[in-house]
């Protein structure tokens, strides 16, 4: 359980509802969760903002979408167009791509590994 605990906030706020859930106090969470995760752990303030959020009802662990934030949009044309382009010349600039694209220049292109 420490491995997944150790690359997954979200495991880490499951655990944060759960135990507050039982009554125990944050710095308590803090300090077990610390043990279990080490450096990954979430901070403290972190932890007592989801007990708060918990003791609330708010039962998500996901954090919610924040205004101004890019929505990515991945489509099968979309990756084909890019694909496309690129392979016709792979010394394609990204202001290149967002013209030809019809894009924001706003979009982050990110290479798939």
């Amino acid at each position: 359980m420490a491995a997944l605990l150790a690359t997954c906030t979200k495991e880490q706020r499951s655990v944060i509802r759960l135990l507050s859930s039982e009554g125990v106090k944050p710095i308590e969470i803090h300090r077990r969760m610390k043990v279990q995760c080490g450096d990954a752990c979430l901070s403290l303030q972190q932890v007592y903002g989801w007990t708060t959020k918990s003791m609330n009802g708010i039962s998500s662990v996901t954090d919610c979408p924040r205004p101004g934030q890019a929505h990515p949009v991945v489509t099968p044309e979309g990756t084909e167009a890019f694909e496309a382009i690129v392979k016709e010349n792979r010394r394609v600039t990204v202001n290149e791509i967002t013209v030809h694209l019809d894009m924001s220049r706003r979009w982050t292109i990110v290479k798939r590994t």
